[in-house]
């Protein structure tokens, strides 16, 4: 089943009165229970294609395709019912809620439906989870309280939580040490094969392009290898 279908996209950014195309005519399917990584240097597109595949950004043009729904027919608020029923961010920066502990901010996503409060099943899950990025013995510290690393490891965890079919990962190992980006990578190659969660990765993490199954290679906005489409 594919989940992600780009056919001959475009996404042009405006500065100023200068237009400055990002993508140019990509083409790319990615499927259900794919690990894949993006690969490129510095302005390659890898960001804007992130941000096109989680409905953060709409193409120039070009259709894009999630879970066989195109974007193109979706309002704003379709498409924000879409990213929380389908899809997982994990950002470098964190995106906390301070004001909220570990466990708060981790279960916040499941809040955002209609129930005030997460069911018995989905609570365990919760725990479980935190239990699994290490960070057990601190769910009532609010991130204030947290290194860069576990504030990471708080925002890996949210993005799981919600056992969602695709999960972006931008440089999610960045602020960890190597013994636990092993561990996270590992739990996410387990969630990847127990549950066809499909994981897509921006990185320059050598670990973690050695795991992914396929990597996509982007430079100048275009895919050079990879694609699949």
């Amino acid at each position: 089943m594919k989940v992600v279908e780009l056919k001959d996209v475009y996404k042009d950014y405006s500065l100023g009165k200068v237009n400055v195309p990002a993508l140019k005519g990509v083409s790319l399917e990615i499927n259900e229970g794919d690990f894949l990584s993006v690969a490129g240097p510095s302005g390659s597109g890898k960001t804007t294609l992130l941000n096109l595949i989680g409905c953060i950004d709409r193409p120039t043009r070009g259709d894009l395709k999630i879970t066989g729904q195109n974007l193109e027919s979706l309002r704003d608020r379709e498409l924000t019912e879409l990213r929380h029923r389908t899809l997982g961010f994990i950002f470098q920066t964190f995106n906390l809620i301070p004001v909220l502990n570990i466990y708060e901010n981790v279960e916040f996503p499941l809040l955002l439906g209609k129930r005030k409060q997460p069911r018995k099943e989905e609570r365990e899950w919760i725990d479980h989870i935190i239990d699994e990025v290490g960070l057990g013995d601190r769910k009532k510290h609010r991130p204030n309280e947290l290194s860069g690393g576990q504030r990471q490891r708080v925002a890996i965890a949210r993005a799981l939580v919600t056992r969602p079919q695709i999960v972006l990962a931008d440089e999610p190992t960045a602020n960890l040490d190597s013994a636990t980006s092993e561990r996270i990578i590992d739990l996410m190659k387990k969630i990847n094969q127990e549950q066809r969660t499909t994981f897509i990765f921006s990185t320059h993490d050598p670990m973690i392009v050695d795991m992914v199954d396929q990597v996509i290679r982007l430079h100048d906005g275009k895919i050079l290898s990879g694609g699949g489409a």
